[in-house]
């Protein structure tokens, strides 16, 4: 006899997957941010209260770009919230205060949206980082 499926145990499924997605979803945006010339400085930066998914850099521009997959494109789309960029230009200050380095050159936030059967979008400049 199998035990009854509980709330937590699905949502700790969910959060499972949902992580695995993210994760692979990330790798996908690396490569084809380097297919476009773009170098890898830094993955997954931040953690409790929100990250940065990636940091990467071109020629004198550093871009911090958030990664979202989703079902369509289209919400993919919309799925940087001004919440959303708050903790990303939050976890940038955080991020230039390790890296003084990078004060001197162009810094952007970026995008990469990802869906099942379309090519990578990215999206430069998606939203103005307020720092």
């Amino acid at each position: 006899m199998t035990e009854p499926v509980t709330r937590s145990a699905l949502r700790s499924r969910r959060a499972r997957r949902s992580g695995l997605s993210g994760r692979r979803a990330e790798w996908l945006a690396i490569l084809w941010l380097m297919a476009k010339g773009y170098w890898l400085l830094e993955r997954r930066f931040g953690g409790k209260g929100g990250e940065i998914d990636i940091v990467m850099r071109r020629g004198r521009t550093v871009a911090f770009v958030e990664v979202k997959a989703r079902g369509r494109i289209e919400d993919a789309l919309t799925a940087v919230t001004t919440e959303k960029q708050r903790l990303v230009e939050r976890r940038v200050r955080q991020w230039l205060a390790r890296n003084p380095w990078a004060l001197g050159y162009d810094l952007r936030a970026d995008a990469v949206f990802l869906a099942p059967w379309r090519w990578p979008r990215h999206v430069p400049a998606a939203f103005a980082l307020v720092l």
